[in-house]
């Protein structure tokens, strides 16, 4: 349940479940806090149930024992909770609660299956890549000063990166980490990373891979706190804390100032024309603005859009996996020509 002693989304996943399922079984909530303390795998876990546990038991609100472990519980979660504590409906928001961490972690894993074969090909390709730099491309430039034959082009070009592998192998590997390791800081920089997620959200197929995450999380999370009561300015206020990309963020906020001050969510997504918010999303919004449904739009959208991650995953494995196929085979059969080219120039001149 614990991994790398932390409160992980699984373990919040659980928690939730099972403290639902006590509680609707007519468990007082500081019996069910403490059973659950007592089964918590690992260090991180137990010393977080046991400090909800003993803030309940002082007589200090569930909400307020959770706020304190903002790490483990996001504000979407101790809205929801705040929510249900003060209308008589914990656990009904519960139940609520792991349905959706539930689907959060289903969305989760197809992200994850949708990258994970083109990060074992481009690792394989990495480790490949480099053994053969290494241990190979060092021991052929002896081998090919030996031969008195001319050498053909790509044979010089590859004795010219195995001499650079064999005398500044390390140095090359290390200045090509040390650049991507500031490369990673500088586009984590708050300067510098609202422009990197917006040059994201614009690449091709990427991009709208991206988009849709966002998209997918963004309507879930405000259709779950409009359900649960939340008025909808601080319901966008949350939402937008919730989100990684900073673009996404902005324009949320935005969105949330301008409805605190009357206006409807699709009067100004049309106004503003946000170009991460496509224009279904504003219809479906207006439409559930003004039937009174707006909600379960946003619920429907955030499957709709789940499903749209689903199919961007697909087109991107599909254009990527040939891509990288190609890839690796030009660079297989360069070094076959450079290596095969001298030696079959070699065996000619003794044939004649």
């Amino acid at each position: 349940m614990i991994m790398f002693n932390r409160f992980s989304f699984l373990d919040k996943l659980f928690f939730t479940k099972h403290l639902s399922i006590m509680l609707k079984s007519g468990i007082a909530l500081p019996e069910a806090l403490e059973s659950l303390e007592d089964q918590a795998k690992g260090s991180a876990s137990k010393k977080i149930l046991n400090g909800i546990a003993a803030d309940v038991q002082k007589g200090k609100s569930l909400e307020h024992a959770f706020s304190k472990y903002p790490k483990a519980f996001d504000p979407l979660y101790i809205s929801l909770i705040k929510v249900g504590e003060h209308s008589g409906s914990l656990e009904k928001n519960l139940e609520h609660l792991s349905e959706q961490l539930e689907k959060e972690h289903d969305f989760r894993q197809k992200i994850q299956s949708a990258l994970l074969y083109p990060l074992l090909v481009l690792s394989a390709t990495a480790c490949l890549g480099g053994g053969i730099s290494f241990f190979i491309l060092p021991k052929l430039v002896d081998f090919f000063e030996g031969l008195d034959v001319e050498l053909p082009l790509t044979t010089r070009i590859l004795l010219f990166v195995a001499t650079l592998m064999k005398e500044h192998g390390f140095l090359i590997i290390f200045t090509f980490s040390f650049l991507i390791f500031n490369f990673v800081l500088i586009v984590r920089s708050k300067l510098v990373r609202p422009h990197w997620h917006r040059f994201l959200l614009r690449l091709p197929i990427i991009g709208s891979f991206f988009k849709y995450v966002h998209l997918s999380s963004f309507c879930r999370n405000l259709g779950i706190m409009l359900e649960s009561s939340i008025p909808i300015a601080e319901a966008l206020e949350i939402s937008a804390g919730g989100l990684g990309n900073e673009v996404f963020k902005a324009d949320v906020r935005k969105i949330g100032r301008s409805v605190e001050k009357g206006k409807s969510i699709e009067a100004i997504l049309k106004k503003e024309n946000f170009f991460e918010f496509p224009s279904i999303l504003a219809k479906m919004i207006g439409v559930g603005e003004r039937t009174g449904n707006l909600e379960q739009n946003l619920l429907y959208l955030s499957d709709f859009f789940e499903a749209e991650v689903d199919t961007a995953s697909k087109n991107f494995a599909n254009i990527l996996e040939p891509l990288l196929l190609l890839g690796i085979g030009l660079v297989v059969g360069f070094v076959a020509l450079a290596i095969i080219s001298p030696i079959y120039q070699l065996t000619g001149s003794i044939r004649r």
